[in-house]
């Protein structure tokens, strides 16, 4: 049969592609190697961690109430505990998404797929059958997995990576968690909240070097107030796993002991095995395609969207990738001005968001900015949820009081950031620290954090 548009991945890149073009009125079809749709974000990454997350800041939210501390001697809660509020979230996503391709009229096709010619891919089922799926444009969405270099033994029960912790069936007492980008930082925070001994060692000279400086230090001075243990500029130099414990040897010569090793540096395209020799697709070093403004490859019938052509990786980003791939795909054309300036969210503890460029970043452009703060501290909400910890923080131009950047840091940052980014969003001067500075903000809320940002910027002029 053949079909407009052949995506090959349900995840959220894939999902905004199929549901775009069936949208469009034209036959599509999706595959994914596994039964249950939703991809990587579904089942091994964003999903699981995040609610992982969440049930580890209720737990620690619990333990420090006063109201419970007479009750709470017994209280005992496991990792394994936790993955099981995971599984339950994880099956009505997956659930949910499935629904979606079937009120659509959009075919699932559950098996490996792989290229044979241009317009031609074999699927291959878990019973070894094989069926040729035709089309007459294709968006490959295939994800990323974990970096795993050739001299470490992941085959080891200790040797854990994003995708293998989450089959852990203990709380660790230690864990050492090599990698210290964004899912390092999250992890590190979850089991230290699990009263987990935390070593995080980062090949860099600074957490998460994308983020605002600001934030970046209070990242760093919260982690290590949780009692992590940060080790920058440092790289391995073997990993020696034992019955009971592993070590991790760093070339400065330091050995780290724990009870697992967490690996988390870096992710590589899921495109080995994909037939892309059989279309003249090449990847770079870590497996991943180039594509252009459209996110088209060097076969312009062929796109890719999502992590598997590398930054941002962001769940949100590869939703509107995909989209505006099937956009190109059906029209001939699209509007990519939604993914050029997104917002990041960051689950760490306390939790991070921003968008827009950072000081450092307005500072090399010459722009004139100047800088609004509001400390969680002083925000009625905040002490109420006793959840103090915390700033928001944002840039705006000297001159016209544009905002051009919101950066936040503690509780529901990842929820608040979007106010910010609507005001930026708007035109004709709408988009100025005076709407937050003049607009009444419900009382008492995290959200009012704005209009005292805002007061503080323009009392800096």
């Amino acid at each position: 049969m053949m079909y407009d548009v052949v995506v090959i991945g349900s995840g959220p890149g894939g999902e905004g592609a199929a549901m775009t073009a069936a949208k469009a009125g034209k036959k599509v079809a999706i595959i994914d190697r596994y039964k249950e749709v939703g991809g990587g974000c579904v089942h091994w990454g964003t999903i699981p961690s995040k609610v992982l997350r969440h049930a580890v800041m209720e737990y620690v939210d619990f333990r420090k109430n006063p109201l419970f501390q007479s009750h709470i001697e017994n209280l005992n809660v496991t990792f394994p505990q936790l993955l099981g509020a995971a599984g339950r979230v994880i099956e009505k996503q997956s659930s949910l998404r499935k629904r979606f391709y079937e009120r659509n009229t959009v075919r699932f096709i559950d098996g490996h797929a792989r290229f044979v010619d241009p317009n031609t891919v074999e699927v291959m089922s878990d019973e070894n059958v094989i069926e040729r799926v035709t089309g007459k444009k294709f968006v490959i969405a295939v994800g990323t997995k974990p970096y795993r270099p050739s001299d470490v033994d992941f085959k080891h029960p200790r040797v854990l990576d994003a995708d293998t912790v989450l089959q852990l069936d203990t709380t660790p007492g230690t864990i050492t968690i090599y990698g210290a980008g964004v899912i390092g930082c999250e992890y590190a925070s979850i089991f230290r909240n699990l009263d987990c001994k935390i070593n995080l060692v980062n090949t860099r000279d600074k957490l998460l070097s994308f983020l605002d400086d600001e934030i970046i230090d209070a990242l760093s001075y919260h982690l290590r107030d949780q009692g992590a243990l940060i080790r920058h500029n440092e790289e391995y130099a073997k990993v020696v796993p034992f019955d009971d414990h592993v070590e991790l040897h760093l070339k400065s010569g330091k050995v780290l002991k724990s009870e697992y090793l967490l690996w988390a540096q870096g992710r590589t395209g899921n495109t080995k095995g994909l037939g892309l020799e059989n279309v003249e697709l090449s990847t770079n070093s870590r497996l991943q395609l180039d594509v252009n403004e459209n996110y088209q490859t060097s076969q312009p019938h062929i796109y890719a969207v999502g992590d598997v052509v590398g930054f941002p990786g962001l769940a949100s980003a590869s939703y509107d990738q995909g989209r505006f791939a099937a956009q190109h795909a059906v029209h001939g054309e699209c509007n990519r001005r939604l993914v050029d300036n997104i917002p990041s969210g960051i689950w760490t503890s306390p939790e991070i968001s921003c968008i827009g460029p950072t000081e450092k970043e307005l500072t090399e452009k010459q722009i004139p900015y100047e800088v609004g703060h509001a400390l969680f501290r002083s925000l009625a909400r905040a002490q109420i949820v006793r959840c103090e910890v915390g700033m928001l923080k944002i840039l705006f131009h000297r001159e016209t009081h544009e905002i051009l950047a919101i950066h936040c840091f503690g509780h529901q940052a990842a929820e608040i950031v979007h106010i910010g980014q609507a005001i930026m969003a708007q035109k004709n001067g709408a988009n100025t620290l005076h709407y937050f500075a003049d607009t009444t903000f419900n009382y008492p809320t995290m959200a009012e954090a704005y209009r005292v940002a805002a007061l503080n910027g323009l009392n800096r002029l």
